[in-house]
């Protein structure tokens, strides 16, 4: 039976021993296993918890009044330091809103370096100023690496299987070629969807080794300068029959109406639009990204349309993917970059895939030092937008020279 004496008890002793809010703060503080950091506008620290001397080797009474930068040094999985633009506390002043880092490594003051996973908060005063900044951050040693022996195992099991599953459908494809093999149709029936599920299991297979790759590091690339409108209207023209196959409308949108404020990557009206968009990727690693957008959009929409279109500024590059699909619900497109995440409902539980594309996508586009996201209404259609730096004609110009002569 609840015992409501004892719990009043129980809320008198803990009442009397955190007199005020002060306390009960401390309390929290200085008990959670996460590093806490309280840092000013001049980024100078005003807080540090006993976490925070754990996991960076400092001590509290040495680092009150220091720089932060001193103290949390951030490297990327190269070991080079981060630069000002990716470093979530330089960032955390210019754009106020949470940042989050689940890649960053820690030097230590021992110099050792130690993967964790970072949070940035601004406190921001009435006049919308950032007047100071809340770090978190913790230990996932751990965690990257258990990652790193399922992303080997994947890798290897996927290298591995991809032989046996290619062999499996070269002879089922002999087997269906009829200058080679003879048949009855009922067999024909069988052996083809044999065929089909062999492909689906390579596809797979594939997107599994280049989901561990993109993970390490692994994943090749070759960027050239490259003019993104022609290319996309290359792609579209090339992908329009898979939408014309469902009745689907297929087009690509050149330019906007719009224009991109770099800092913010919103968009804003009246903007004559330059008709040369240049950027620097792999070719083919795009292709596969927006093959995989169109694809999905094509899966996902009965009636309508697909449209490839890209706009962009002085510095900002900026292509989408627009469907008049189903739609994707609000509680999963936080989730929809994820490995192996798809959205679970009525309208896409009997369509297939790996639930890697959008994955492989995301980590493709940084490469590029781009940016992909989603907005999308439940019914009325989604919109997947990529923003890429932007090349200047004149840039590209002297770039694709270059390549041309070396010397």
């Amino acid at each position: 039976m609840f015992n409501i004496l004892s719990t009043k008890k129980s809320t008198k002793t803990l009442n009397s021993k955190f007199e005020n809010d002060q306390q009960k703060f401390e309390v929290i503080i200085n008990t959670i296993d996460d590093g806490v950091v309280l840092i000013d506008g001049n980024e100078n620290v005003q807080l540090f918890n006993p976490a925070a001397e754990k996991i960076t080797g400092w001590k509290k009474t040495d680092v009150i009044g220091m720089n932060i930068n001193n103290i949390l040094k951030l490297v990327n999985d190269k070991n080079e330091p981060y630069s000002d633009d990716a470093n979530p506390i330089k960032k955390i002043f210019l754009m106020p809103k949470p940042i989050r880092d689940n890649n960053a490594n820690l030097v230590t003051v021992s110099n050792m370096t130690i993967p964790i996973s970072l949070s940035v908060s601004p406190v921001i005063e009435s006049d919308n100023k950032v007047t100071a900044a809340v770090i978190g951050f913790r230990n996932i040693s751990v965690e990257r690496a258990e990652e790193q022996k399922r992303a080997e195992f994947i890798s290897t099991a996927s290298h591995e299987m991809r032989t046996p599953v290619a062999a499996i459908e070269g002879y089922l494809s002999l087997a269906l070629n009829s200058k080679v093999a003879t048949i009855d149709s009922r067999a024909e029936s069988y052996l083809q969807k044999a065929y089909t599920s062999t492909q689906h299991l390579g596809k797979l297979f594939q997107d599994l080794l280049t989901s561990a790759k993109a993970e390490d590091g692994r994943l090749s690339s070759h960027p050239v300068v490259v003019e993104l409108g022609s290319f996309l209207e290359q792609i579209e023209g090339d992908l329009k029959f898979s939408a014309e196959k469902k009745n689907l409308f297929s087009e690509f949108v050149i330019g906007s109406s719009r224009n991109i404020d770099a800092s913010t990557n919103n968009l804003t009206e009246n903007h004559q639009v330059k008709p040369l968009y240049y950027v620097l990727i792999d070719p083919d690693r795009m292709r596969e990204v927006i093959i995989n957008l169109f694809d999905n959009a094509v899966k996902y929409t009965e009636e309508g349309k697909v449209s490839i279109g890209i706009t962009g500024d002085s510095d900002i590059v900026q292509c989408y993917v627009r469907d008049t699909g189903v739609g994707i619900p609000t509680e999963d497109i936080p989730h929809l970059f994820q490995k192996f995440y798809r959205v679970d409902s009525s309208a896409t539980r009997t369509i297939g895939g790996t639930g890697l594309g959008l994955f492989i996508s995301k980590k493709i586009v940084e490469l590029y030092q781009g940016r992909i996201w989603v907005e999308s209404e439940l019914g009325k259609g989604t919109t997947f937008f990529i923003n890429l730096p932007r090349i200047s004609n004149d840039r590209a110009i002297e770039m694709q020279n270059k390549l041309i002569n070396p010397s």
